[in-house]
């Protein structure tokens, strides 16, 4: 038993020990293969989820239709297909960090937008999405020396928890939980730093509801807070994937048309629409995105 599981050992579960301990070693398996067995292993492996495992496949199939109503039963199959293969590689390249990072090509447009946020020295409000390889974008960030932390689901094993944690750290990027207190929040924007906003889920009663690819959706009040309260600025963030290892990253500087929460969450899930619309096989499907409907509904 080495070090890092004694000390697990003390905070852990044993079945959250013998996840940890599986991750591991998948990662130690992924990290021998080549980018091209990577990709090759996620198709078979995403083939096989399609064919065999129903699991959320109907709801994402369903968002497909309402976003993207005019197209055809074979087009939104293929979108379905499509995506479940870009997450399946995307999770084999996440667990195989830091040996993804080898050879990986970068586009990166919009630097200057990120680089002038920084500048005005009040913090970054980074927005994303669950689109596209956001893992690899986080640790380009991380890696050309941007101070990001980012807030993160607590996964419920305590074991996988603690793998995505470290692996997310490789880069030098740090996160804090859901949950925790907004102080800890606001202190990375006092300590002139980048915020990092996952903001495209279902909000429930608490969210604002704005127009999300066509549809009103319930969307995290968070980042709107924030900037009204900091003045901090705020900037989106894209990664796409262009090819095997090839990745385009694109920063754009938010510009709402008004000052109200409704009107600065507007304004960035407007840009997220875009890329989807172009990218539909690189978002994540597989939420209950549109789950609380407007109380006109």
């Amino acid at each position: 038993m080495n070090i890092n599981t004694v000390i697990l050992s003390h905070s852990m579960k044993q079945s959250d020990i013998i996840m940890y301990s599986l991750l591991r070693g998948l990662k130690k398996y992924l990290s021998r293969l080549s980018p091209r067995h990577r990709k090759q292993l996620s198709q078979k492996i995403a083939g096989l989820i399609y064919h065999n495992l129903s699991i959320r496949q109907d709801l994402a199939r369903e968002n497909i239709q309402r976003v993207f109503p005019r197209r055809s039963k074979l087009w939104i199959e293929s979108v379905l297909s499509s995506c479940i293969q870009f997450f399946t590689h995307n999770l084999i390249q996440f667990i195989a960090f830091p040996h993804t990072w080898s050879n990986a090509c970068y586009d990166i447009i919009g630097r200057d937008v990120l680089d002038k946020a920084i500048k005005e020295k009040r913090g970054v409000i980074f927005l994303s999405a669950h689109f596209g390889p956001w893992e690899m974008m986080g640790a380009w960030l991380a890696r050309n020396n941007y101070p990001i932390t980012g807030v993160a689901l607590r996964q419920k094993n305590r074991g996988a928890n603690k793998f995505f944690q470290r692996q997310r750290e490789l880069s030098g990027a740090r996160h804090i939980f859901r949950k925790e207190p907004f102080q800890r929040m606001y202190e990375i924007l006092e300590n002139r730093e980048i915020l990092v906003l996952i903001s495209d889920q279902d909000a429930r009663r608490k969210g604002v509801f704005v127009d999300f690819l066509g549809i009103e959706a319930s969307t995290p009040k968070g980042a709107a807070i924030f900037h009204q309260e900091t003045n901090a600025p705020m900037v989106v963030g894209t990664c796409i994937q262009t090819g095997l290892q090839q990745y385009q990253i694109e920063f754009l500087s938010v510009k709402p048309e008004g000052s109200s929460i409704q009107d600065i969450t507007q304004a960035y899930t407007s840009i997220f629409a875009s890329y989807i619309h172009h990218y539909p096989e690189q978002y994540f499907w597989f939420h209950r995105r549109w789950k609380t409907l407007p109380h006109s509904q």
